[in-house]
């Protein structure tokens, strides 16, 4: 069963922006942490921004362009996405952490940034 449902990947020029979406409705369970991350091929899965109680976190590579928010009505995560560089092409995945068990991931959602 899908747990989380990522949307609004896509191809876009340098400098565009994009917001990936990501519907975590379907979890019960008490969140301790949503988060976005992102993968290209060879690379390790690498932490993109993260929400805790309010507080956020986003890496240094994407500080000043990336926003992360959520909709708590909605049950939705965001990542706003601006001023794209073609270093940013990769996939984005959605991420829940429970207070307790495993963590919930999304399937992945593809940017790509054209020079």
């Amino acid at each position: 069963q899908v747990m989380l449902v990522e949307s609004g990947g896509g191809s876009v020029q340098a400098g565009g922006s994009l917001r990936l979406s990501c519907d975590v409705s379907r979890i019960v369970f008490t969140i301790k942490t949503m988060g976005w991350y992102r993968q290209t091929p060879g690379e390790q899965r690498e932490m993109v921004g993260t929400l805790t109680s309010g507080n956020t976190v986003v890496a240094d590579s994407v500080k000043g362009r990336f926003t992360i928010s959520k909709d708590n009505t909605r049950k939705m995560l965001y990542l706003q996405m601006n001023s794209l560089k073609p270093e940013d092409t990769a996939v984005y995945y959605c991420n829940v952490r429970l207070t307790t068990g495993p963590d919930f991931w999304g399937k992945g959602t593809l940017v790509t940034v054209s020079p």
